[in-house]
Protein backbone atom coordinates (compact mmCIF):
# COMPACT_ATOMS: atom_id res chain seq x y z
CA UNK A 1 0.00 0.00 0.00
CA UNK A 2 1.22 3.37 -0.64
CA UNK A 3 1.79 6.26 1.13
CA UNK A 4 1.99 8.53 -1.73
CA UNK A 5 -1.88 9.46 -1.68
CA UNK A 6 -2.51 9.85 1.66
CA UNK A 7 0.24 12.42 2.08
CA UNK A 8 -0.73 14.08 -0.78
CA UNK A 9 -3.99 14.47 0.72
CA UNK A 10 -2.63 14.92 4.28
CA UNK A 11 -0.67 18.36 2.17
CA UNK A 12 -3.58 19.39 0.91
CA UNK A 13 -5.41 19.50 3.89
CA UNK A 14 -3.01 21.29 5.83
CA UNK A 15 -3.01 23.92 3.04
CA UNK A 16 -7.25 24.27 3.03
CA UNK A 17 -7.06 24.81 7.07
CA UNK A 18 -4.13 27.30 6.58
CA UNK A 19 -5.69 29.11 3.99
CA UNK A 20 -9.43 28.78 6.17
CA UNK A 21 -8.42 29.32 9.48
CA UNK A 22 -5.75 32.27 8.96
CA UNK A 23 -8.68 33.95 6.82
CA UNK A 24 -10.45 33.75 10.01
CA UNK A 25 -8.77 34.46 12.26
CA UNK A 26 -8.54 38.44 12.65
CA UNK A 27 -12.64 37.92 13.08
CA UNK A 28 -13.18 35.61 16.09
CA UNK A 29 -13.42 37.71 19.72
CA UNK A 30 -10.22 37.62 21.89
CA UNK A 31 -11.89 35.01 24.13
CA UNK A 32 -13.63 32.17 22.20
CA UNK A 33 -15.73 28.99 23.12
CA UNK A 34 -13.37 25.98 22.59
CA UNK A 35 -14.48 23.11 24.34
CA UNK A 36 -18.70 22.37 24.00
CA UNK A 37 -20.76 19.65 25.23
CA UNK A 38 -22.59 16.90 23.55
CA UNK A 39 -25.58 19.14 22.66
CA UNK A 40 -23.08 21.40 21.67
CA UNK A 41 -22.94 24.10 23.99
CA UNK A 42 -20.24 26.24 25.04
CA UNK A 43 -18.53 25.19 28.56
CA UNK A 44 -14.93 26.26 28.25
CA UNK A 45 -13.36 28.77 26.68
CA UNK A 46 -10.16 30.28 25.73
CA UNK A 47 -7.44 33.23 24.38
CA UNK A 48 -8.04 32.69 20.38
CA UNK A 49 -4.16 32.47 20.08
CA UNK A 50 -3.99 29.91 22.74
CA UNK A 51 -6.92 28.51 20.40
CA UNK A 52 -4.80 28.39 17.41
CA UNK A 53 -2.38 26.82 19.03
CA UNK A 54 -3.74 24.20 20.34
CA UNK A 55 -4.73 23.45 16.93
CA UNK A 56 -1.57 23.43 15.41
CA UNK A 57 -0.01 21.23 18.46
CA UNK A 58 -3.07 18.59 17.88
CA UNK A 59 -2.54 18.78 14.08
CA UNK A 60 1.72 18.45 14.99
CA UNK A 61 0.19 15.73 16.97
CA UNK A 62 -1.96 13.87 13.24
CA UNK A 63 1.36 13.92 11.60
CA UNK A 64 3.81 12.58 14.03
CA UNK A 65 0.83 9.57 14.34
CA UNK A 66 0.51 9.17 10.61
CA UNK A 67 3.70 9.46 9.68
CA UNK A 68 5.95 9.41 12.58
CA UNK A 69 4.86 6.03 14.15
CA UNK A 70 5.94 3.88 10.53
CA UNK A 71 9.02 5.72 10.94
CA UNK A 72 9.76 4.61 14.94
CA UNK A 73 8.91 0.85 13.65
CA UNK A 74 11.36 0.99 11.07
CA UNK A 75 14.15 2.02 13.49
CA UNK A 76 13.10 0.41 16.99
CA UNK A 77 14.23 -3.69 17.53
CA UNK A 78 11.55 -5.90 16.53
CA UNK A 79 11.44 -7.43 20.29
CA UNK A 80 9.87 -4.28 21.28
CA UNK A 81 7.32 -4.27 18.54
CA UNK A 82 3.49 -5.78 19.45
CA UNK A 83 2.76 -7.49 16.22
CA UNK A 84 0.99 -10.64 15.30
CA UNK A 85 3.24 -13.22 13.57
CA UNK A 86 6.23 -10.76 13.78
CA UNK A 87 8.86 -13.22 13.07
CA UNK A 88 7.41 -13.49 9.31
CA UNK A 89 6.38 -9.64 8.93
CA UNK A 90 9.49 -8.32 10.49
CA UNK A 91 11.85 -10.88 8.79
CA UNK A 92 14.35 -9.03 6.61
CA UNK A 93 12.82 -10.75 3.81
CA UNK A 94 9.63 -9.14 4.48
CA UNK A 95 10.33 -6.03 6.24
CA UNK A 96 10.26 -3.47 3.19
CA UNK A 97 6.65 -4.63 2.37
CA UNK A 98 5.41 -4.65 6.21
CA UNK A 99 7.07 -0.74 6.26
CA UNK A 100 5.75 0.07 3.01
CA UNK A 101 2.06 -1.36 4.16
CA UNK A 102 2.47 0.25 7.69
CA UNK A 103 3.80 3.59 5.97
CA UNK A 104 0.62 3.97 3.42
CA UNK A 105 -2.00 2.71 6.46
CA UNK A 106 -1.03 5.22 9.06
CA UNK A 107 -0.71 7.65 6.59
CA UNK A 108 -4.61 7.49 6.16
CA UNK A 109 -5.12 7.18 9.47
CA UNK A 110 -3.17 10.37 9.93
CA UNK A 111 -5.28 12.20 7.43
CA UNK A 112 -8.42 10.90 9.13
CA UNK A 113 -7.38 12.69 12.40
CA UNK A 114 -6.75 15.60 10.78
CA UNK A 115 -10.16 15.97 9.41
CA UNK A 116 -11.79 15.23 12.22
CA UNK A 117 -9.89 17.92 13.88
CA UNK A 118 -10.20 20.46 11.31
CA UNK A 119 -14.18 19.86 11.53
CA UNK A 120 -13.37 20.00 15.68
CA UNK A 121 -12.15 23.76 15.31
CA UNK A 122 -14.02 24.71 12.25
CA UNK A 123 -17.31 23.93 14.03
CA UNK A 124 -15.55 25.79 17.06
CA UNK A 125 -14.97 28.83 14.69
CA UNK A 126 -18.20 28.72 13.08
CA UNK A 127 -19.91 28.83 17.06
CA UNK A 128 -17.59 31.71 17.45
CA UNK A 129 -18.56 33.94 14.53
CA UNK A 130 -22.19 33.28 14.17
CA UNK A 131 -23.60 34.08 17.97
CA UNK A 132 -27.17 34.13 16.28
CA UNK A 133 -27.17 31.20 13.92
CA UNK A 134 -25.02 28.55 15.71
CA UNK A 135 -23.94 25.59 14.16
CA UNK A 136 -25.67 22.51 14.14
CA UNK A 137 -23.91 19.62 16.39
CA UNK A 138 -25.14 16.45 14.71
CA UNK A 139 -22.83 17.44 11.80
CA UNK A 140 -19.56 16.52 14.08
CA UNK A 141 -21.18 13.63 15.63
CA UNK A 142 -22.06 12.41 11.88
CA UNK A 143 -18.17 13.05 11.62
CA UNK A 144 -17.44 11.10 14.31
CA UNK A 145 -19.18 8.01 13.37
CA UNK A 146 -17.70 8.09 10.33
CA UNK A 147 -14.70 8.32 11.88
CA UNK A 148 -15.32 5.62 14.32
CA UNK A 149 -16.60 3.54 11.40
CA UNK A 150 -13.33 4.18 9.45
CA UNK A 151 -10.86 2.99 12.83
CA UNK A 152 -13.19 0.02 13.52
CA UNK A 153 -12.32 -0.76 9.56
CA UNK A 154 -8.94 0.16 9.59
CA UNK A 155 -8.18 -1.78 13.10
CA UNK A 156 -10.12 -5.39 11.30
CA UNK A 157 -8.36 -4.80 7.83
CA UNK A 158 -4.58 -4.57 9.83
CA UNK A 159 -4.96 -7.55 11.95
CA UNK A 160 -6.58 -9.39 9.01
CA UNK A 161 -3.05 -8.45 7.31
CA UNK A 162 -0.24 -9.56 9.86
CA UNK A 163 -2.68 -12.27 11.45
CA UNK A 164 -2.60 -14.51 8.77
CA UNK A 165 1.05 -15.08 7.61
CA UNK A 166 1.09 -17.41 3.84
CA UNK A 167 0.49 -20.80 4.70
CA UNK A 168 3.83 -22.30 4.93
CA UNK A 169 4.74 -19.79 7.49
CA UNK A 170 5.47 -21.48 11.07
CA UNK A 171 5.75 -19.23 14.18
CA UNK A 172 8.95 -20.24 16.40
Amino acid sequence: MSSRLPKLIFVLLVVYAMLHFSSLYAQLPERVASHFDAQGHANGWQAKQAFIQVFVLVSALAAAIGFGVPRIIAVIPAQLINLPNKEYWLSPEHLAETQEFLSGYFAWFGCAMFFIMISTFDYAIAYNLHPDNRPDISRLWYILAGFLAFVIVWSIRMMAKFLRPPQNFTAK
